[in-house]
């Protein structure tokens, strides 16, 4: 079975993964984020199923979206989507002691499970917050960043309220078995820079819960 080290090694090859990305993925091993029964499959560059239809996604696309994130350290970041919580370290270990992840989940089994995969592995920078994703959280805006790890048929207008001048959100969006992975620039006097990255297919953003 390859190892961490092999996966991210790989992420490096091909691009997904930059220096800074690369090494928190080595801090974090992704094993400690997947139903036990998944082990022989952690370290392939794919995504896996998490219960109640959701997935963890594939590694390549987590090193991906963090590198267009741009995370710097000191940054309060918003994710939608916490999924397991293996984004949500990776994007805490990028921010550093100082900085702030806060990550929204609209399945509340999903909460406590990243909850405690990421207590588990040392993360204290985190709040997980049950609620709708597509509406953000306001109380902790503005945000340097926001990520969204579910696909919105269009962008969210909360979100883009929610960024802050000079923020950077990453974000799928397009049909339910296609979308485009969006990064959206935040300019002076709130002019929004849409650029498209590559073709990728997440499980729908859904508003409520």
């Amino acid at each position: 079975m390859p190892s961490n080290s092999d996966l991210i090694a790989h992420l490096l090859e091909s691009g997904y993964a930059d220096a800074r990305v690369a090494d928190a993925m080595r801090k974090i091993d992704r094993i400690n984020f997947i139903p036990a029964e998944l082990a022989p499959h952690v370290y392939h560059d794919t995504p896996l199923p998490i219960g109640h239809g959701q997935t963890i996604s594939a590694p390549g696309i987590v090193a991906l979206m963090s590198k267009l994130l741009d995370v710097r350290e000191g940054m309060t970041v918003l994710e939608v989507g916490s999924g397991s919580g293996y984004q949500a370290a990776i994007l805490a270990e990028l921010v550093g002691k100082r900085g702030r992840i806060i990550t929204l989940e609209r399945i509340e089994w999903l909460v406590s499970f990243a909850k405690e995969n990421c207590n588990r592995a040392g993360y204290k920078n985190i709040e997980f917050i049950h609620g709708d994703g597509s509406k953000g959280h306001s109380a902790k805006a503005p945000y340097a960043r926001i990520i969204v790890t579910a696909a919105a048929r269009s962008v969210p207008k909360a979100l883009t309220d929610q960024l802050a001048e000079g923020g950077k959100l990453v974000i799928p969006v397009g049909q339910p078995y296609r979308q485009d992975l969006l990064v959206i620039d935040k300019l002076a006097g709130g002019e929004l820079r849409t650029e498209p990255s590559i073709p990728v297919i997440f499980v729908p953003l859904i508003e409520g819960y």
